[in-house]
């Protein structure tokens, strides 16, 4: 079984663009709304995945993630989606030398201005460098949680 560990902080000024390796565009979607096993579905870069969450347990919870055709993507965004479609670029910013990554999100459309960033860690207690633009954290937050911007 897969885990997901992962910390989140809002984001405090844009100096994670010029610190950033790599940037995508993201859409996705939640087909199931139930927190116990989300599932989302995502297009970014031209490739399709969906994934399968359990519900949080502090800073870690069960994750799979499966590649999809885009279009089979698309196709179930447009046609199964029991949420709001969330569209964000997200920026990937590496941590120094700990060989660990930030995921700055940029959120659009009705959550425009909203800028997160999330690390995912080897265990719940890992150390990890923290840059000048991460400020509060919100993990185990549920306002910050996609499924949550997404309206569920």
């Amino acid at each position: 079984m897969a885990k997901e560990i992962e910390r989140k902080f809002l984001v405090t000024d844009d100096s994670y663009r010029r610190l950033a390796s790599a940037k995508k565009e993201i859409i996705q979607a939640y087909l199931s709304t139930v927190p116990e096993a989300t599932v989302r579905v995502r297009v970014t870069d031209g490739k399709g995945f969906i994934t399968v969450k359990g519900k949080n347990r502090g800073a870690v919870r069960n994750e799979w993630e499966y590649p999809v055709p885009e279009a089979d993507a698309i196709e179930m965004i447009r046609c199964c989606a029991q949420s709001k479609i969330i569209d964000k670029t997200r920026y990937i910013v590496p941590a120094c030398d700990s060989g660990l990554n930030w995921e700055v999100d940029e959120f659009h459309g009705e959550h425009n201005g909203l800028v997160v960033a999330e690390i995912e860690l080897p265990d719940a207690d890992a150390d990890f460098p923290r840059p000048g633009f991460i400020g509060s954290e919100v993990t185990g937050d549920p306002a910050y949680y996609n499924s949550s911007l997404a309206g569920l």
